[in-house]
């Protein structure tokens, strides 16, 4: 495989990160050492973390998966395929960001990869700035991943600090229920449920109901679906 050199000016500058949150690491997957070795410079010349493994076994085997950042991944190696790996990822929630890059692609493998959620489907040789800006694509999905699971992390045990009721009047606060239809609803008075409502939006850290519903809606469906405990 022949990987061009870096075309440094046209590579965007990798932002500078605080000392407290870990470095990206590109994890490239190839069962070729001297297309590991290309592409551990490439990213490492664009400021990058490179780490490298010569099969999807030897990844899985690690505890690489669980650090930020993205995979470069050939599609055809001995063992698991690259798209085993990435059914695989898919099936046990993690969705880390995949750069599939192969010298054996063609148009059915390609689709399949993207409609199971690759960043980029791109063949062998390629541009560097073509495969750098798809690792910054990566980059920036699964960072944004991330801070999404953060915030669901954090209203998540927000609403285990509720009361029975207090969620009864959250699921109707989110449904657009007016105080009256949801003090007619669970037959309690209006103020009962002003006061409730005040209760939910001082714990889940609300300042206003448009928040409120917002910090609803980025809990799991199926806990947004589902009764509240002792419904």
């Amino acid at each position: 495989m022949r990987v061009e050199q870096p075309i440094r000016k046209l590579v965007p500058p990798v932002p500078q990160r605080r000392n407290d949150v870990e470095e990206p690491t590109v994890i490239i997957v190839d069962d070729d050492a001297a297309v590991r070795e290309a592409l551990s410079e490439l990213t490492l010349s664009a400021g990058f973390q490179p780490v490298s493994f010569a099969s999807t076994q030897e990844v899985l085997d690690s505890d690489i998966l669980d650090r930020p950042g993205c995979l470069i991944l050939d599609v055809r190696m001995p063992g698991a395929s690259g798209l085993h790996l990435q059914h695989h990822l898919a099936r046990s929630g993690n969705l880390k960001p995949i750069i599939f890059l192969t010298g054996h692609g063609d148009i059915p493998m390609t689709v399949q990869a993207m409609k199971a959620g690759a960043v980029d489907f791109l063949t062998k040789p390629v541009r560097d700035q073509t495969l750098l800006d798809a690792v910054i694509a990566g980059i920036e999905l699964d960072a944004a991943r991330r801070a999404e699971a953060i915030v669901v992390k954090r209203n998540l045990e927000r609403l285990e600090t509720l009361t029975h009721r207090e969620r009864e009047i959250l699921r109707e606060v989110a449904r657009g229920r007016l105080n009256k239809q949801i003090a007619f609803d669970l037959g309690i008075s209006e103020v009962t449920v002003k006061l409730h409502r005040a209760n939910v939006m001082r714990k889940m850290e609300a300042g206003s109901i448009g928040e409120l519903i917002r910090a609803w809606e980025t809990l799991p469906l199926a806990m947004r679906e589902a009764s509240p405990p002792g419904f």
